[in-house]
């Protein structure tokens, strides 16, 4: 604990006391008072820039003189870069050659010297660890260091102080820096809250190594919360996530989506897939926390605009506020008119509409129609879908949301 409140007098300006904020509406979803720790509006848009303050401020004057090299696509990268700057310490970035070039040319302006090498992120570790060992650099490592543990854990004083009572703190979980240091923290300061970890189903390998009671490493597969996708914890921090974390549970992608959805409309924060895991847990009922005051880390915000616009399609499709609908009617003037006027009529607004007059499986004489309709939810989906057959739009064979237009006199189904 010492450790963590000396970390937070290295911050100076270069690290924010990001807010807390009340969450109005998952509050009311959840019975709960919700708050949250808003980590994506910290510098660079990572909670990580504290941990590499920390680490950087205790380099000794020689190694100061050297200079420090990390490997990073992501939010480590550019912490390291900013703090290393802002101390007059120069760094040397590894990323992968795949890095998007967004994510680059951000560490560079940041004042890194990047160094694109490897096709993943273990061949761009295995450079750093050869380009500290040619030119003397000191390796700031992602979460495996005590220091960086430290000045992750300057969250949980935070938290604590701005809200005394708390009862739960919710935390991502990747290699289990944040969660030990939040963990350490809260114990101390707050002994009574439950700190719960969060994992994605991508990448367990914390919540696995807890269950064996020893280190599991699990390759992480595909996932949005790529900043939490890590084989597994270190050894520090899995005994400090043994010692501290009381419980972890697991979300989807799925899940994610609705939560970064929610908290982009409700919240007014944009947050990446592994800083929403948290939200995606409660809203996913994962935790108990009816009646209980309940802080969660919104752990970065770096998310490609183009992936906001994926992740929003598909939040918003599981969430049942898009419905995706395939008609077929005659090839006819006022046809689509009256389709188009039926949806109109349900309440529902057309997003995109898209024809196909030629198929082998199109009858002659008909027009095959695609929509993308916005609706309030699953209920009325449905009450879309049941105007459209009281309006005479019969139910495909085994489409949900396939309708064909009745022939006159027509009682059933076409194929």
């Amino acid at each position: 604990m010492d450790d963590i409140r000396a970390a937070a007098g290295t911050f100076g300006a270069s690290v924010r006391r990001t807010p807390l904020l009340r969450s109005i509406t998952l509050s009311r979803m959840l019975g709960a008072e919700v708050w949250l720790k808003a980590e994506n509006l910290q510098r660079t848009g990572s909670f990580k820039i504290r941990g590499a303050t920390n680490r950087i401020a205790a380099l000794t004057a020689d190694e100061r003189t050297r200079g420090v090299v990390a490997a990073s696509a992501g939010n480590h990268a550019q912490g390291v870069a900013v703090a290393a700057a802002a101390q007059g310490v120069r760094s040397t970035i590894v990323m992968p050659l795949a890095t998007p070039l967004a994510k680059v040319e951000a560490t560079r302006a940041y004042g890194a010297d990047v160094v694109l090498h490897g096709d993943s992120y273990e061949e761009a570790h295995d450079e750093a660890d050869r380009l500290a060992a040619e030119r003397g650099l000191v390796v700031i490592p992602g979460y495996d260091d005590p220091l960086i543990v430290a000045g992750q854990g300057t969250i949980a004083v935070e938290i604590v102080e701005d809200l005394p009572e708390v009862d739960v703190i919710v935390v991502p979980v990747g290699g289990g820096g944040l969660a030990a240091g939040i963990g350490v923290g809260a114990r101390e300061l707050a002994p009574r809250a439950r700190v719960v970890g969060v994992q994605v189903d991508a990448a367990p390998g914390a919540k696995r190594s807890l269950e064996a009671g020893r280190r599991v490493a699990v390759p992480p597969s595909p996932t949005i919360a790529e900043g939490i996708a890590v084989a597994g914890p270190s050894d520090l921090t899995f005994e400090l996530l043994q010692r501290c974390l009381d419980d972890i549970v697991i979300v989807n992608d799925d899940e994610i989506a609705q939560a970064m959805v929610l908290l982009i409309e409700r919240a007014k924060l944009v947050v990446e897939g592994a800083g929403a895991a948290g939200v995606a847990a409660l809203m996913a009922r994962r935790i108990d926390v009816a009646g209980r005051r309940v802080a969660v880390v919104l752990s970065g915000g770096n998310v490609d605009i183009n992936m906001v616009a994926r992740v929003v399609e598909h939040g918003l499709t599981h969430a049942g506020r898009y419905l995706s609908l395939t008609a077929q009617v005659d090839d006819k003037p006022g046809q689509l008119a009256r389709l188009l006027a039926v949806i109109g009529d349900a309440g529902a607004n057309v997003l995109s509409v898209s024809h196909q007059r030629f198929g082998i499986d199109m009858p002659v004489g008909r027009v095959q129609v695609e929509l993308l309709l916005e609706v309030r939810n699953h209920d009325h989906a449905a009450e879309v879908a049941a105007e459209l057959e009281r309006a005479g739009f019969a139910r495909l064979p085994g489409g949900e949301s396939a309708f064909v237009r009745r022939a006159a006199g027509e009682s059933g189904a076409a194929g």
